[in-house]
């Protein structure tokens, strides 16, 4: 008997940066952030992903008190509508306030290599998503087998965290396509993530408008979403956790021909 196809859940990217890769400037005003994420919801996000400080390679790091100043009045704002809430932060002071604010979900692109975030992680009841890197984006990590590797190091922060005192139920992993990655890479993860081991936690993969997509489609980032929403279903097929995205409506239907396929057969 074929299992009954589960959907992902959908995380809508919300970058509060001036210096994001794909949108950053444009939602630095907490209104106009607010109002994207509730356009999110309504294009088919279940959850809005809130990020103060740009991850591009490339990026200058930002002081902890300016990321705050720029996350917290978008997380109140969206809580207080009704959305469910992700903060995209490597820091505890900022992951606490945000949890205090709303946030259900603490996604870390450093893993939780930061004792402190693990620690409000454990205290908060909060969700966390451990993102593999081994650096910065769009650089190499010099692996060995970059599916054996991740999935070693992905253990060893699954290790830390739980000694930290999150329980696992509350852990998500993230591989970290694009991250540390050369495009090679970054494809061959993709086509074996069943082999990452990660032992029943929930798996949430982000492929949305990255640089190695732009081998295959010219222009600007936007207009990458044709291809993220193509890799959308196969992650779906393949039935992972959660997948992040920019354009949560493309990617929705992606999934949802994935949903009509199963039904049919």
């Amino acid at each position: 008997m074929p299992q009954p196809f589960v959907p992902p859940v959908v995380f809508g990217v919300l970058n509060v940066t001036p210096d994001s890769f794909s949108d950053g400037g444009r939602f630095l005003d907490p209104a106009a952030a607010i109002g994207h994420g509730q356009a999110l919801v309504e294009a088919g996000a279940d959850v809005v992903d809130v990020g103060g400080e740009s991850t591009r390679p490339g990026a200058a790091p930002v002081d902890p008190g300016e990321e705050l100043r720029r996350v917290l009045p978008v997380v109140e704002g969206l809580v207080a509508g009704g959305i469910r809430v992700s903060i995209d932060t490597r820091r505890a002071s900022v992951a606490a306030a945000a949890v205090r604010a709303g946030a259900t979900i603490v996604n870390d692109v450093d893993g939780g290599r930061d004792p402190g975030l693990l620690r409000v992680a454990a205290d908060s009841g909060a969700d966390l998503v451990l993102m593999h890197s081994r650096g910065p984006a769009g650089r190499g990590g010099d692996y060995g087998d970059v599916v054996r590797d991740v999935a070693t190091d992905l253990r060893d922060r699954v290790d830390a965290a739980t000694t930290a005192g999150v329980p696992r139920q509350r852990l998500v992993v993230d591989p970290g396509v694009g991250f540390s990655k050369t495009a090679a890479e970054n494809w061959h993860l993709l086509a074996h993530l069943d082999a990452l081991g990660v032992d029943g936690l929930r798996l949430l993969v982000g492929v949305s408008r990255k640089r190695f997509l732009g081998e295959l489609v010219d222009g600007p980032a936007e207009d990458r979403d044709g291809v993220t929403a193509v890799l959308t279903a196969l992650l779906a097929e393949r039935g992972v956790w959660g997948v992040r995205v920019h354009a949560p409506a493309v990617s929705r239907a992606a999934i949802d021909v994935v949903r009509r396929m199963r039904e049919a057969a």
